[in-house]
């Protein structure tokens, strides 16, 4: 090779190993009778070339894999021999690994080389707004912002893909990006698929004059039979004159426009149906978009859509689950039929869960038909609903990271997304107490110790972590406890009145439910001795905080529902439970979005304090608290 073909070598190596093997081949030969490239010393071409491929994973990959031998060797000499211009090289290796290892330090690999990274990523979140993100939609994001943001010092783009005005509406729009940022996702920049109508008719043009699309006014039924048999539509042959009119029909709505699509033409029978002239535009009349009003009467598919844009917008690496894979040809015959800039494509799983369905058409019927309360109802897989039900924002975050951008499609159990959960509570939940109302047992305190009049003193909101600060527990003679624990003392029995000492139960009333009981107390006995360490309040010495206990059990029965499967036959009966109760005074403070843990029963969230009650919003019962049970992994949601 002569010095002119050597140096533009350098710019040219960083691309993919199929463009880059022959060049490959002609250094090898190249370096039959050399040891250096150019000359008899370390210099400039010699130094461009051989960071411009170890900058490159696959040509390392291959070179030292020893079959281009001249290649490897000087590969290795220089390796070996100039560590001086390798610093910046091996920094940016040491930078890498240290976020892999990071991203990976629960077991999921992050070990995975973006094509072309080098010469920078830009990635995109696409959500469409047709509903409220769900924990699916929490995965892609969070992947396509960890590779842009953490993994390289790359671009985040956030695209809605407002294609359908039938199905959105700003509401979801808004929420969408309101719960990115609440995650802690920062998109570089917003943008509209809609934005970029003008641009997608124009290439929709393109494909029609090339003779690469035809207007269709086949009905749906009749055109869905005719792709899964492998047919061609009558209307396939229509001339570019023809299909051009068409379309313009359909741009003004007119009663023949809106009985026709536009179709790509790839083929009528290939083995892969997304590949089958698939729709790329049709009309919607009905239906003004909530941003370009009446403007348009013919949108663009999300199939057309999707790689003209990610070209247009500059995007390098667009992440997708694994349910569009067998869409990955269409989006590579739009780049190189209408010959865009490349996209590469990373396809993932994604996160399936038992007895949840992450469709967001059935979580909308739920909500119109009044199964739920809305999209933020605790029992949705949505990120407002789990968020609702207790679910905290850096456990999110951590559970959908470790599970890493792998391609294996499972079904997880929902105990470990919980488990995760209960790691970030645990340590900071202040303790309360609460006792059910329903059979609510009176207890007398007696003894040379019982008080005679109420008094408070300061117990530790939690026993582990005293920056959670202190709480006044007030004791006294007459007491609450629950019915559950009345049930299963013996008359006699020592048992432990949790934050206070030991007691004997020596008299319980008659009947069923119990009515009362009384306790003598024995505040030298040990509590490690007694086998019932129960939680009390009491009933004198502090105005009790009525609360509302809630729990949640899946939305339907079945593990895995499959697609000939009607939800509606699945769908659980009785998926909420409510217990009124009475909590300690010191609760009377919580506010929305606290987390606590009531001593015995479990991890809640407050969805409404007693400050958080609109006038004349409480009802009948009055203010209360309004509490809900977080799980937390060992038995699932319920």
């Amino acid at each position: 090779m002569k010095l002119d073909e050597l140096k533009p070598l350098e710019a040219l190596l960083t691309a993919d190993f199929r463009q880059i093997e022959p060049r490959l081949q002609a250094l090898d030969k190249h370096l039959i009778l050399r040891t250096y490239l150019d000359g008899y010393t370390l210099g400039d071409i010699d130094t461009k070339i051989w960071q411009a491929l170890r900058g490159n994973r696959a040509a390392v990959s291959f070179i030292k894999r020893g079959s281009l031998v001249n290649l490897a060797r000087w590969f290795q000499f220089i390796e070996e021999n100039h560590p001086e211009i390798q610093a910046d090289i091996l920094a940016k290796d040491a930078a890498a690994k240290a976020k892999i290892a990071a991203a990976s330090k629960a077991g999921a690999s992050y070990a995975l080389a973006l094509q072309n990274a080098n010469k920078g990523v830009v990635t995109r979140f696409l959500p469409e707004p047709s509903g409220y993100l769900h924990i699916g939609h929490a995965k892609a994001a969070l992947l396509s912002d960890y590779f842009a943001h953490q993994a390289y010092n790359g671009t985040l783009r956030l695209r809605l893909d407002d294609t359908n005005p039938s199905k959105e509406k700003q509401e979801y729009q808004d929420a969408i990006i309101e719960d990115l940022a609440l995650m802690g996702i920062r998109p570089d920049a917003l943008s509209y698929t809609s934005d970029y109508f003008d641009y997608l008719y124009e290439m929709c043009i393109r494909l029609i004059k090339e003779g690469h699309a035809y207007a269709d006014d086949t009905d749906q039924e009749t055109m869905r039979d005719e792709r899964f048999k492998g047919i061609a539509s009558r209307r396939r042959d229509r001339s570019v004159e023809e299909n051009l009119r068409i379309f313009e029909e359909m741009k003004k709505g007119s009663e023949e426009g809106v009985q026709n699509c536009i179709r790509a033409k790839i083929s009528v029978d290939n083995p892969n149906k997304a590949m089958r002239d698939p729709v790329i535009y049709r009309c919607n009349i009905e239906t003004p978009h909530h941003r370009t009003g009446t403007k348009w009467k013919m949108y663009p598919m999300y199939d057309f859509a999707c790689p003209v844009v990610d070209s247009h917008e500059g995007v390098t690496h667009a992440l997708r689950s694994t349910e569009y894979t067998d869409r990955n040809p269409q989006y590579q015959w739009f780049l190189d039929t209408l010959k865009l800039r490349q996209v590469y494509m990373w396809d993932f799983a994604r996160m399936n869960f038992i007895r949840t369905f992450l469709s967001k058409r059935k979580l909308a019927k739920l909500v119109e038909t009044g199964k739920v309360w809305g999209w933020d109802d605790p029992r949705m897989p949505t990120i407002r609903g789990v968020r609702r039900r207790g679910m905290t924002i850096p456990a999110l975050r951590d559970f959908i990271l470790k599970q890493g951008p792998s391609r294996n499609v499972v079904t997880m159990d929902w105990t470990n997304f919980w488990a995760s959960n209960k790691k970030e509570i645990d340590p900071v939940a202040p303790r309360h107490t609460a006792i059910l109302q329903k059979d609510v047992v009176k207890v007398a305190v007696t003894g040379a110790e019982a008080p005679a009049e109420p008094f408070s003193a300061d117990r530790p909101k939690h026993p582990k972590n005293k920056d959670i600060g202190n709480k006044k527990v007030v004791f006294a003679s007459e007491l609450l406890m629950d019915q559950a624990d009345a049930k299963s003392f013996k008359d006699g029995e020592e048992i432990t009145l949790m934050a206070w000492g030991n007691a004997f139960v020596r008299q319980i009333a008659g009947g069923d439910p119990i009515p009362s009981l009384i306790c003598e107390l024995n505040l030298q006995g040990d509590v490690k001795k007694t086998e019932k360490k129960v939680t009390w309040l009491a009933s004198k010495g502090q105005k009790l905080v009525p609360a509302e206990l809630w729990d949640f059990d899946y939305l339907i029965t079945k593990d895995v529902l499959q697609e000939e499967d009607n939800m509606e036959d699945f769908l659980n009966p009785v998926t909420e439970t409510m217990e009124d109760a009475w909590c300690d005074e010191a609760a009377a403070q919580l506010k929305k979005d606290d987390i606590i843990q009531l001593e015995r029963r479990g991890y809640y969230r407050v969805d409404k304090g007693l400050n958080d009650w609109k006038d004349g919003e409480e009802g009948p019962k009055g203010k209360r608290l309004v509490l809900f049970c977080i799980p937390t992994g060992k038995t699932g949601p319920k």
